[in-house]
């Protein structure tokens, strides 16, 4: 490191005497080249439109600096901006990426070393040294230039061309819907904070010191947002705990101490790491492996700033969205806390931790937005429409005002809801309709009281599974279970078996599925479960514990015929008698494969209960995967085969006195709700946000009169199109609100 510390001794002294901007970035590279010995050392910077514009040189012909530009993934120099990686090159003209350009006069160069400049994960830049000389640059002059990308993280920001024009225009994207929900208001962009201004220590025993400091100051911090974040600090351990041991890894901390031990000080090896870990993040396809990094980025980002001794947070602006491209869990606490309203993702899953923390407090996201961190800039104007699943980025006056007068009537409409919340769900003509939550952890049941909600049609076992990044033993469910059971306060709540597979993978599982070209259609839940039985049966029997006598209702995912069905419900009730409670337990299968539907009066003869998965019903009902956004509304539920098929279940399930739910999205849709209701569903299972609206809806439905008009609707429409549009239209006539 002795090289770092003399080269950039002599480039602060070159910024302090010179101007931080375009001014000193030539004698910079002569500077550089200088120290690495290098005949050829160039500055690259991004403007807009994903262009790299050479803007300095030492070596190069002087005429090209403001004409030499490249896209990015053009060329060497595009090629590792676009993969955010270093190259070193020995014989860089002979690379296939190489792209000549003839004004630079780079003919007699072989070895070339280029370096990404990131700053707050995005690529600013790129530095790169050169030499006539055939050679592979060693470890130190790597180390080197790394250090002068880091510097220049800090001085290229302030050189880059705003693209006026571009930044006044409306952008719109599609996203997925994670959090359902419509907010308008101003953008605050996530990971804005400055490079460390310090780069280099002469003491590293005082780093290491600073360090150990910091890392117990950021622990206590995290323990105490765990602590505040719910009344019971159980629910919050549920996601938060499994963050909060990121802030004790080894791996990711001993990469820091080495950095320390290099020659940097404790918040630049900080800022090494989290700079390679965004890289990274950038190359890795698995969404789970992506959604763990997240969680370090967080963790190492709030260690910078307990280094830093940043002042206390600034407020944000009413009605905040915060844009992100990956964001922990705590990260959205502590947005939460400062008074967002909204959150948009690049990235993000609904089984990732800020997801499942932004259902527990209401916040509206939409995951999967590409682009919209590079394209929004903060206080512009941003609409965020989670039933549509766009987004719309800096509207026009009259698409923000049509969307403020909607957000306006939704308040009212809002207001008269909540007098129904602790109403039975009625429709107008007197028919009771079972309307219960779906949930993933403890966490999610603070909802139940508030919203008047029956119970729990559907609890996702596997959410806290995924939150861990492994199975949690059998005490561990256990005393999980019985939180649940306790939320629940008597009220029923129906235990879905570990769904996992398909997009649903904890990380031991993934070379297990290597194989799988359909893995929605592949090995994953009652599957898995039936061909490891010790797994189910510590599942169930950890049920059963924590039941502790009261009623337990026990359904299985994937079922795809009844043989299935009663190999995993022999093993619920071998385990009931086992500990005594063979007459408090239910057992009830999951209609998602449409197999089972064939075999819907066996199935009844069978089963306790029958629950419709409606997302996965539909999905291989029409061959349509659900997670493409390119099929995304190509199908209907409002469609005649799915409507056929609902009633039918309904006709075998009536006639054998089996109760029947539906869960999923389209349960708590009011349109969906309305034509479920009027086949005969009287017990639907949907997001907690969604249970007001679907109350507010039955209180105006009279089933007389939709009964026969929907009849007549679906004899209108053999062709098995959508009655979605006819549906909406008398909805409206009969003053529902949808």
């Amino acid at each position: 490191m002795s090289n770092s510390r003399r080269l950039l001794s002599r480039l602060r002294d070159l910024i302090a005497h010179g101007a931080a901007g375009p001014a000193v970035l030539p004698e910079l590279a002569r500077t550089v080249a200088s120290e690495l010995v290098a005949e050829v050392c160039s500055i690259y910077l991004m403007r807009p439109g994903e262009i790299l514009e050479l803007i300095a040189t030492h070596g190069l012909n002087a005429d090209a600096v403001g004409h030499t530009r490249l896209r990015v993934g053009e060329g060497i120099v595009g090629t590792v901006a676009a993969q955010g990686s270093a190259l070193n090159l020995p014989d860089a003209q002979n690379h296939p990426a190489f792209a000549y350009r003839p004004e630079t006069g780079e003919e007699p160069f072989a070895s070339l070393l280029a370096m990404p400049i990131r700053r707050g994960g995005a690529t600013v830049g790129v530095v790169a040294v050169q030499n006539r000389a055939p050679r592979r640059y060693d470890e130190d002059e790597v180390e080197v230039l790394e250090t002068v990308a880091m510097l220049l993280a800090s001085l290229l920001p302030a050189t880059a061309i705003a693209d006026g024009f571009n930044a006044a225009l409306s952008r719109r994207f599609p996203g997925q819907i994670l959090v359902p929900g419509l907010v308008v208001g101003t953008v605050v962009l996530h990971g804005s904070r400055a490079p460390p201004q310090r780069l280099l220590a002469d003491d590293p025993a005082v780093e290491f010191a600073r360090l150990d400091a910091a890392v117990e100051s950021m622990r206590r911090a995290l323990d105490e947002m765990i602590a505040v974040s719910a009344p019971d600090p159980g629910e919050s351990r549920d996601v938060l705990e499994a963050h909060r041991l990121i802030a004790d890894g080894r791996g990711w901390l001993a990469r820091v101490r080495d950095g320390v031990r290099g020659g940097f000080s404790a918040e630049a090896a900080v800022d090494r790491v989290l700079e390679d870990l965004r890289a990274r993040a950038q190359r890795i396809t698995d969404p789970y492996l992506r959604e763990r990094l997240a969680d370090v980025e967080d963790v190492a980002g709030r260690l910078i700033g307990a280094l830093c001794g940043e002042a206390e947070v600034q407020a944000l602006p009413e009605h905040a969205v915060l844009i992100a491209r990956r964001l922990g869990p705590a990260e959205l606490l502590d947005f939460h806390g400062r008074g967002i309203c909204g959150l948009v993702l690049e990235e993000g899953s609904a089984a990732g931790h800020a997801a499942i923390v932004a259902r527990a407090l209401g916040i509206p996201v939409l995951g999967g937005v590409r682009g919209v961190f590079g394209a929004a800039q903060a206080g512009d104007w941003i609409v965020v429409d989670g039933e549509e699943a766009r987004v719309i980025l800096r509207p026009e006056a009259n698409i923000r005002a049509i969307y403020e007068s909607a957000l306006a009537a939704r308040g009212a409409r809002r207001a008269e809801r909540e007098s129904l919340l602790q109403r039975p769900a009625m429709t107008l003509d007197g028919t009771r309709v079972t309307v219960m939550i779906n949930a993933g952890l403890p966490l999610d049941l603070a909802q139940l009281g508030p919203l008047g909600a029956d119970g729990v049609g559907l609890f996702r076992t596997e959410i806290a599974a995924l939150a861990r990044g492994a199975l949690p033993g059998l005490v561990e469910q256990r005393d999980l279970y019985a939180r649940v059971f306790d939320a629940c306060g008597g009220k029923p709540v129906l235990f879905r078996t570990f769904d996992l597979g398909g997009d649903k993978m904890l990380p031991r599982q993934a070379a297990e599925h290597e194989d799988e070209e359909n893995p929605a259609m592949g090995w994953r839940a009652l599957r898995i479960a039936l061909d490891r039985p010790a797994t189910l049966r510590a599942q169930i029997r950890a049920m059963v514990q924590a039941a502790a006598g009261r009623p337990l209702s026990v359904m299985f995912p994937m079922v795809a015929t009844v043989a299935e069905f009663q190999a995993a419900k022999a093993l619920l009730l071998r385990e009931a008698e086992r500990a005594g409670a063979a007459g408090t337990v239910a057992a009830g299968a999951m209609l998602e494969v449409p197999s089972l539907w064939w075999q819907r009066d066996a199935l009844c003869a069978a089963a306790d209960f029958v629950c419709i998965g409606s997302n996965d019903l539909m999905q291989f009902l029409f061959a349509s995967d659900r997670g493409s956004a390119r099929m995304a509304g190509r199908y209907d539920l409002l469609s005649a085969p799915m409507l056929d098929l609902i009633e039918a279940m309904v006709d075998s399930a009536g006639r054998a006195g089996v109760p029947l739910s539906v869960c999923g999205e389209h349960a708590g849709r009011p349109i969906e709700a309305m034509a479920l209701v009027g086949l005969g569903v009287t017990r639907l299972s949907m997001s907690g946000p969604s249970v007001a609206g679907i109350k507010a809806m039955l209180a105006g439905l009279d089933l007389g009169e939709l009964r026969p008009a929907l009849a007549g609707m679906r004899a209108s429409a053999p062709d098995g199109s959508s009655l979605r549009d006819a549906l909406a239209a008398w909805a409206r006539d009969h003053g529902l609100p949808l």
